[in-house]
């Protein structure tokens, strides 16, 4: 059976936001279990940045084209779909593949678009959402009443972080890089956010009383200022790490206040496991995107044909999720 040939992002070399470039690709069907997807809007992500300067390979199967997060409607479905229709608003997780006018998708990484939410919107959605709560609500165990840190407040998961751990019954402290980052975050629900380039930001979450979970992408100096923020039991969950991958701590602090230290990466996890966090979405958060708990903070949208100025707004002070359109 032919495929569809489709418009796509992709580096041409590794190298700065100039080397991207649409091409003109051929997308085979959906094969069992997976579904087509008509793109209306793909989300930016740190992880395309890093790809298109070779610095972070696809999985094996993902191709070259870039892309982790779509919306659009769904165009074809392969053997043994159940429960979604052509047709149908969706948005979805992609291990690859999301800067396109089509893209096939693993059905268990699909979810429905609650009514009143854009396709701009949707599309800034899943991979923050997995992210978030995989490793602050599953790794990091939090709870109502809880209290977690984040840092880069006003990133894509930063204020995906902010939204859903404020919304399901948590108070979240943040650092950013400006006084209007900071404030901005706190317009997002963050009770407390403070410049980690001005203020002493870890004396200053110790003098609040600490928390229970940070959730960390700088690594390296940070985590041994993480843990001190801790409370006793604490979880300290590792998701990037932009000031270096290794970092130095006290064993014995970590013995005698019962720390936990964790971390996870989502885009090479299996299929299974991927539909069932889009299940725990399903059920705990996608009601509170219906009802205008959960919002996706939107910085800014691209043509598809602007990719490039897309990735270089990325580097910038941005708020929230940068998006193709199409």
């Amino acid at each position: 059976m032919d495929g569809t040939e489709i418009r796509a992002v992709i580096a041409r070399e590794p190298g700065g936001p100039e080397v991207l470039a649409v091409t003109r690709r051929s997308l085979p069907p959906p094969g069992p279990g997976q579904v087509a997807i008509d793109v209306r809007a793909a989300g930016v992500n740190r992880p395309d940045l890093l790809q298109r300067m070779g610095l972070y390979p696809p999985p094996e199967g993902a191709g070259d084209v870039l892309g982790l997060e779509v919306a659009g409607t769904v165009a074809a479905l392969g053997a043994g779909v159940a429960g979604l229709e052509v047709g149908q608003r969706v948005m979805a997780l992609l291990p690859g593949g999301g800067y396109a006018s089509r893209a096939n998708a693993e059905a268990g990484s699909v979810l429905p678009v609650p009514e009143g939410v854009s396709d701009v919107e949707a599309a800034g959605f899943p991979e923050t959402a997995f992210t978030v709560w995989t490793n602050a609500f599953e790794g990091g165990r939090l709870v109502p009443g809880e209290r977690l840190l984040v840092h880069g407040a006003t990133s894509g998961i930063g204020t995906m972080a902010g939204a859903m751990a404020s919304a399901l019954g948590a108070e979240v402290f943040g650092t950013a890089g400006t006084d209007e980052k900071a404030r901005a975050a706190e317009a997002n629900g963050y009770a407390r956010c403070w410049n980690y380039r001005e203020a002493d930001w870890a004396s200053e979450v110790r003098a609040a009383g600490g928390v229970d979970v940070v959730l960390d992408m700088v690594g390296g100096d940070y985590v041994p200022r993480n843990l001190a923020c801790l409370r006793e039991g604490g979880r300290h969950v590792s998701i990037a790490f932009l000031r270096g991958a290794t970092a130095e701590v006290s064993v014995v602090d970590v013995m005698r206040r019962r720390l936990t230290l964790t971390g996870s990466t989502l885009r090479a996890r299996p299929a299974p496991e991927k539909a069932r966090i889009a299940g725990e979405l399903a059920a705990h958060v996608l009601p509170l995107l219906a009802a205008g708990r959960v919002t996706p903070v939107i910085d800014g949208t691209y043509p598809l044909e602007r990719a490039s100025d897309a990735h270089r707004r990325m580097d910038e002070d941005h708020v929230g999720k940068v998006v193709l359109t199409l």
